[in-house]
């Protein structure tokens, strides 16, 4: 990632370059007669083709195959790296498709700040939407919801006076604070915890019975 901001800087000679092509903003914008912006159907369109591969495809059963339990995707006789390879290909597409949308929106393309912490907001998103950090079956539904909750989150810590700088501090500690729930021995901790609950609530009850 540092890698290709670095090289899109060295493209650009570190300069902001403006788009004076107009067809171009309609990318972000609205084009005349539809209710929506344009980038709201394509993030729609998106979704869709990942549903239809996801549901009606050979390589969706692969994809969750391997994400799921690689060693066994791998025994079954399915190519786990040219899976790994297609999917890490396809969300180099999606981001392309996001730059544009990015770029669309400011009318330039800004190789230094646009984007920026983007990334936390897809983590969060993910984890938001029940899939596993370490890795597992995932919910594309659930992305989408988690996808609208970060940015409800983003839009109402602005309009309560947090700047920009500090938004990706109340991300990380979510994104951790996501991982910590997920992990098997914070889940072991609370049902010792809730068992021990119960145990102390059982003998109290007792006590008071034999009273």
């Amino acid at each position: 990632m540092t890698a290709g901001r670095g090289v899109a800087q060295l493209l650009t000679e570190g300069q902001i370059i403006t788009v004076y092509y107009k067809p171009f903003a309609s990318i972000a914008g609205v084009i005349p007669g539809m209710p929506l912006p344009t980038n709201v159907f394509i993030a729609l369109a998106m979704v869709a083709f990942v549903a239809i591969v996801m549901k009606k495809t050979s390589i969706g059963l692969f994809i969750q195959s391997v994400g799921i339990n690689p060693t066994a995707a791998k025994y079954v006789g399915i190519n786990v790296t040219m899976v790994l390879f297609l999917v890490y290909a396809f969300s180099g597409f999606c981001a392309g498709v996001t730059g544009l949308i990015e770029s669309s929106l400011i009318r330039a393309a800004d190789a230094n700040n646009a984007g920026l912490n983007m990334e936390m907001d897809a983590i969060l998103a993910v984890a938001l939407g029940g899939t596993l950090l370490s890795g597992g079956k995932f919910y594309l539904g659930g992305s989408v919801i988690g996808a609208i909750t970060i940015q409800t989150l983003t839009t109402t810590l602005y309009a309560l006076g947090v700047s920009a700088d500090q938004l990706p501090v109340v991300k990380a500690v979510a994104v951790i604070a996501i991982c910590l729930i997920q992990s098997r021995k914070a889940r072991d901790l609370f049902e010792k915890w809730k068992n021990r609950g119960n145990g102390a609530a059982a003998a109290g009850a007792k006590a008071v019975n034999k009273a």
